[in-house]
């Protein structure tokens, strides 16, 4: 059985009776408190193995109740519960020293094993406290996913390994990567961002390495790199699986031996940076394909973090759009918000484009909605589909599809914001619109491919190999309703 007293701080009577039932049953002895005062009274008398407070007590902030605790019992385990459930409560729990951090509503079951893990973990294993400023940060949610984001971005800060976020197009992973930068040991040193897929490729490794005079045609000085700008601080490396393969053996010998060599230069340059890396692509699926390397895919993936898209995430729409409302109000946009049934629309929608998706369209609203409150017509209008046509016939046909390439392109640039796409987006184009034209003409047809040749007006030996590349699955009998 465990063996262990816990105190527990919290000005709910409710919450206590629940902590003293569940954590009695596990064979703990529970003592229960409403003031910060009482739990003090223990911990000063010697009482107790473990803490479980809340932020808020009606006499003192469980924030600043903590230094004394660890000042008096360092080696006392502190676990902090709140319903402040954002991410500078974990990183502010983690910087006075807290063991972990459980946002409200919890899961008991959680609970528990945070309890057996705090008591079974060695004192000088436990997280040190951080000496981090507080302050605010744009990263928004009260979900449970985001929950456990917070906490792990909260652990990592006390570190210096090297983390992979993964994650798709407009999730945040720039923002979790300044987060574990601003927050973290290396804050006094400088963040850099470079995006791999908008570097040409013959570039990379004198962008990042940095290059010696007349080191190729063009180099009429010596260049600094990306690392030695970075040097003391953290290096983000985004989009990491567009990086070429010379760069990524350059990188894996940074990341082995802790130096580096210029292009052009003989001599290595020891450096000390911390690498975040991030991707929105199956990095497995590249190194099936030759474009990856393994033994880098294995140094970078120290610590993995997916970022869940947003339509994971529903709950966290109706603040992140007040919150990009205010954003949009600090930088001189008229006041606005947003109706109950619109908020609801939002959190409703699909988001293919995430949260940058979302921020776009309420700067849209807000720039191009005259009145104070922004209702659901207006949200369902920007959000509407164009319509599509249930016909291909007629003059109308190549109009009406180049516009509809025309508005799903012009979005996809903007939802970019200042960067730009990976290259090869000509051939991603046409397999996107190739694909659904011979899967629907093959279904039409039932799978007859010489019917369906006919009417795409291709050779027949052609459109086998179309099938092929593509990997088509064709299947006699379907019928397109």
């Amino acid at each position: 059985m465990p063996d262990g007293t816990i105190l527990i701080a919290d000005d709910d009577s409710a919450i206590r009776t629940v902590l003293n039932q569940a954590l009695g049953r596990a064979g703990y002895e529970v003592r229960t408190t409403g003031t910060a005062a009482g739990l003090w009274r223990w911990v000063a008398a010697g009482d107790g193995n473990l803490v479980i407070t809340d932020v808020v007590l009606p006499d003192e902030n469980g924030f600043d109740l903590i230094p004394r605790i660890k000042k008096l019992r360092p080696d006392l385990p502190i676990v902090v519960m709140s319903a402040q459930n954002t991410i500078l409560t974990a990183i502010t729990a983690a910087e006075r020293g807290a063991f972990d951090y459980l946002p409200k509503p919890f899961d008991l079951k959680e609970l528990t094993a945070v309890v057996q893990r705090a008591l079974s973990t060695p004192a000088g294993r436990r997280d040190a406290a951080l000496d981090a400023e507080t302050g605010d940060l744009p990263l928004i949610g009260r979900s449970a996913a985001m929950q456990e984001i917070y906490r792990v971005i909260a652990r990592l800060t006390q570190t210096d390994l090297t983390v992979m976020i993964m994650g798709e197009s407009g999730t945040g992973k720039e923002l979790v990567a300044r987060a574990l930068h601003d927050y973290g040991k290396r804050r006094h040193g400088t963040f850099v961002a470079v995006n791999m897929a908008a570097i040409p490729k013959e570039l990379v490794e004198s962008e990042l390495f940095g290059h010696e005079r007349g080191a190729f045609t063009g180099a009429t000085n010596r260049g600094i790199g990306r690392f030695e700008q970075a040097e003391g601080g953290t290096l983000f490396l985004d989009e990491i699986g567009d990086m070429p393969l010379e760069a990524q053996t350059r990188l894996l010998r940074v990341l082995q031996q802790g130096e580096y060599t210029t292009v052009g230069g003989r001599v290595p340059i020891k450096t000390d940076v911390r690498i975040i890396a991030a991707t929105n692509r199956d990095l497995r699926q590249l190194i099936q394909q030759g474009l990856f390397r393994e033994d880098l895919y294995y140094r970078l993936n120290v610590v993995p973090l997916r970022l869940p898209p947003l339509r994971e995430r529903g709950e966290d729409i109706p603040d992140l759009a007040r919150h990009f409302l205010r954003k949009a109000e600090d930088e001189g946009l008229p006041a606005k918000h947003l109706d109950a049934e619109a908020l609801d629309l939002l959190r409703h929608y699909r988001w293919p484009g995430n949260v940058r998706e979302l921020e776009n369209l309420v700067r849209r609203l807000v720039v191009l909605h005259s009145g104070d409150t922004i209702p659901v017509t207006a949200v369902a209008a920007e959000l509407r589909e164009p319509a599509k046509s249930s016909s291909l016939d007629g003059e109308d046909e190549p109009a009406s599809l180049s516009a509809s390439v025309e508005r799903h392109l012009a979005k996809y640039f903007a939802d970019q914001g200042d960067r730009l796409p990976p290259p090869g987006l000509y051939d991603r184009v046409l397999a996107e619109i190739e694909r659904p034209l011979l899967s629907i003409c093959l279904a039409a047809t039932r799978g007859n491919q010489i019917r369906a040749a006919q009417l795409l007006g291709l050779n027949r030996n052609t459109l086998r190999k179309k099938i092929r590349d593509l990997g088509l699955e064709v299947i006699r009998g379907l019928k397109v309703d």
